[in-house]
């Protein structure tokens, strides 16, 4: 579809589902090759990472056991600024490789506040996986490690991105229409 309607807002098509699996199958090489023999921990956040994570674990050639994370801070199109933890790590991080794996990495607020969480599980390494960055965003000092695409200061849905809990399921990207 060239263009969907989500709640009160029009999106059109952004990215094709070919080139997110495109990406999701780069992302898997380079996981693949970093930690393929080593014991890592997928943390992905939910809910944005849902289908990212399904995707990326079928693609990668090592095992790796998967523990989801739940943080919050975005209500309809903007980020309250403000970070609640839902369902935090595991304290089977600890000592381990830990690759958070997120939808979107905007302003980095979230991530700062789960880095920070996560470094109480004492890991032995923190990695940060994301499919969508925004790096005119960013406001922080740490290392994005692997990223699918750079993106604009847009607004997106679809491959688990939502608009006010509605959008996830589309197999493509879109991009707010304005």
């Amino acid at each position: 579809m060239e263009k969907i309607q989500v709640l009160d807002k029009t999106f059109r098509l952004y990215m094709p589902e070919a080139e997110i699996q495109a990406t999701v199958k780069r992302l898997a090489d380079e996981l693949s090759r970093d930690f393929k023999g080593k014991d890592p921990i997928l943390c992905p956040v939910l809910t944005g990472s849902y289908l990212f994570v399904a995707d990326l674990t079928r693609q990668m050639d090592f095992d790796a056991q998967v523990s989801f994370v739940r943080y919050t801070s975005y209500e309809g199109l903007e980020s309250t600024g403000e970070v609640t933890k839902v369902m935090g790590f595991p304290d089977r991080c600890t000592g381990r490789d830990v690759i958070i794996v997120e939808d979107i990495v905007d302003s980095g607020i979230s991530m700062e506040f789960m880095i920070n969480e996560l470094k109480k599980r004492e890991p032995a390494s923190i990695s940060i996986c994301t499919f969508f960055f925004k790096p005119g965003n960013f406001k922080k000092d740490f290392k994005i490690d692997y990223v699918g695409k750079s993106i604009a200061n847009d607004f997106i849905v679809g491959y688990g991105l939502d608009y006010s809990g509605q959008g996830r399921t589309y197999r493509d990207v879109y991009i707010l229409d304005r």
